[in-house]
């Protein structure tokens, strides 16, 4: 009776945390809580709310390996397509895996308005890649990407990413065989003439990305805002300083 006791509330409580589908074909999350996700369509992170789940009795029947949900985003009242793995399969209930596939990604985004053309235009097709969940076609655009970096700050401005990357190294605490990836992807092997890129695994080509996003917006869009935000100032300055003189026009009569 005792363990009774001690056991039940550690199974209810791994009952409450796991995702599944009740009997009811009602698609139950961690503890009732609704999914909050970053919906494709409109950009928004906002709640989503189960439009249509499969049928109970007919994944009992064929009990597929990965079961396909369709939630509505409570911003913008889109469809968002999830693919979950069926992980157990019980009388009462069809457990499922924490963590899912959104068939529609979310495309990344970032401000390229102060980037160099061709800079602008291979990462905007590296973001391309990212959000299609080709890894290493983005791990091949970052370093095309990184090559234009290169040429247009010349050996200096190399230099200065290569702090710059050890810098968000130390300030992240990233992993060595993380950060000895993401540097072999942007700068490559010295001694090698023909640095190959390595293969990433989705966590590390989001590392990579937000590595990325660091150095463009470190060496050009944070110059770039501060060089207009000071055009505007020294503008309003002389405004007030220097009004323009009004002429009076001769009288017509």
């Amino acid at each position: 009776m005792i363990m009774g006791r001690l056991w039940r509330p550690d199974q209810e409580q791994r009952e409450a945390t796991v995702p599944h589908i009740d009997p009811e074909s009602h698609l139950i999350c961690e503890h009732g809580k609704r999914l909050v996700l970053t919906c494709a369509h409109c950009q928004v992170l906002a709640h989503a709310s189960p439009i249509a789940v499969p049928r109970f009795q007919e994944l009992q029947s064929y009990r597929p390996a990965q079961i396909g949900v369709v939630l509505r985003c409570d911003a913008c009242l889109a469809p968002i397509f999830l693919r979950f793995t069926a992980r157990a399969y019980a009388p009462t209930r069809i457990e499922l895996a924490p963590q899912f596939a959104e068939v529609e990604r979310a495309r990344e985004r970032f401000d390229c308005t102060y980037l160099p053309e061709d800079v602008e235009l291979l990462f905007k097709e590296a973001l391309t890649c990212f959000s299609g969940g080709a890894h290493n076609a983005f791990a091949s655009m970052c370093r095309r990407t990184a090559q234009a970096l290169f040429s247009d700050l010349g050996e200096a401005g190399k230099l200065k990413l290569f702090d710059a990357l050890n810098e968000v190294r130390d300030l992240t605490a990233l992993a060595p065989d993380t950060f000895a990836k993401i540097r072999s992807v942007l700068f490559g092997i010295a001694s090698d003439p023909r640095p190959g890129i390595p293969l990433l695994h989705s966590h590390e080509a989001g590392v990579l990305l937000e590595v990325m996003k660091d150095l463009l917006y470190q060496t050009y869009v944070r110059r770039g805002r501060l060089e207009q935000a000071m055009r505007v100032r020294r503008f309003f300055y002389e405004e007030a300083h220097n009004p323009p003189r009004v002429s009076s026009l001769p009288n017509a009569g």
